[in-house]
């Protein structure tokens, strides 16, 4: 291992993976096929993340994170609207790459992408399932659920996972259609990332979603709240709703570094 530990960040967007992974100690070098002018990582490098894995001398890297398009995977993907759009299916090359490096890995991705999932199983994805632990916000008291799954090839575990609260009627949990949504102290549903969860009228909350500031992905002020509340506010709205909060790869590399060490050995 280095005197400083570097990581490798495939996909690395604008760096919400990136900032957990400094908190600890990574020395973090990303790769990105778009620039990423905003990326708060130690080096940016604009190439194929793919391209990049074959091609790279990766001997100077300690461990490897990727986060592959997460859009062909999502729930989302069911919408009336976006179905029949073609979106990358990068979960099963990546991990088979990785497989064949040899070093420490962290692969995330959205709940859709989970082993067994039946959107994956009626779209014949299976191959694509990870097999993997998840974490949501509210493991580190954060405002919001936001779940989502780390693949890896070393052994971590999750957090205490506090039961959602969150409610749209009595005796029915909001449950996943809420995991993206900002809570604020006064009980309001102020953010909403990609979900239509926040315009329906909450029993118990003071919402009706759509008059609320900050309520939808599509409102002006609403994604500022979220920035604040994820600890990412150097992003732009578009980048935000594909990031993950920094606390959570916080956790992992901290995993990483003082139970195993990133030789992938306890």
């Amino acid at each position: 291992m280095s005197e400083t530990p570097v990581l490798l960040d495939l996909f690395c967007g604008a760096g919400g993976a990136a900032e957990g992974y400094q908190r600890v100690g990574f020395y973090v070098v990303g790769v990105d096929i778009a620039n990423q002018p905003r990326y708060c990582g130690d080096e940016f490098i604009q190439a194929d993340a793919l391209e990049y894995l074959k091609t790279a001398d990766l001997s100077r890297y300690d461990a490897i994170h990727a986060s592959p398009p997460c859009q062909g995977y999502s729930i989302m993907n069911n919408l009336p609207w976006l179905k029949g759009r073609e979106y990358p299916l990068l979960i099963l090359p990546i991990m088979e790459m990785l497989g064949k490096v040899g070093k420490p890995y962290v692969v995330e991705n959205v709940m859709g992408a989970r082993y067994g999932a039946k959107g994956l199983k009626k779209r014949g994805l299976e191959d694509h399932g990870l097999q993997a632990g998840w974490l949501c916000g509210t493991m580190f008291g954060l405002p919001f659920y936001r779940h989502r799954l780390f693949a890896t090839n070393w052994f971590w575990l999750a957090p205490g996972h506090p039961t959602h609260q969150a409610r749209i009627r009595p005796g029915h949990s909001l449950a996943g259609r809420a995991r993206d949504i900002i809570f604020t102290p006064n009980r309001d549903v102020h953010q909403s990332f990609g979900v239509r969860a926040a315009d329906a009228a909450l029993s118990d909350w003071q919402s009706n979603g759509a008059q609320k500031e900050g309520v939808g992905i599509g409102h002006a002020r609403g994604w500022r709240l979220a920035a604040e509340a994820m600890g990412i506010d150097w992003m732009k709205r578009e980048e935000l709703t594909q990031a993950i909060p920094p606390c959570y790869t916080e956790f992992l590399g901290n995993y990483l570094l003082s139970v195993w060490g990133v030789d992938g050995e306890k």
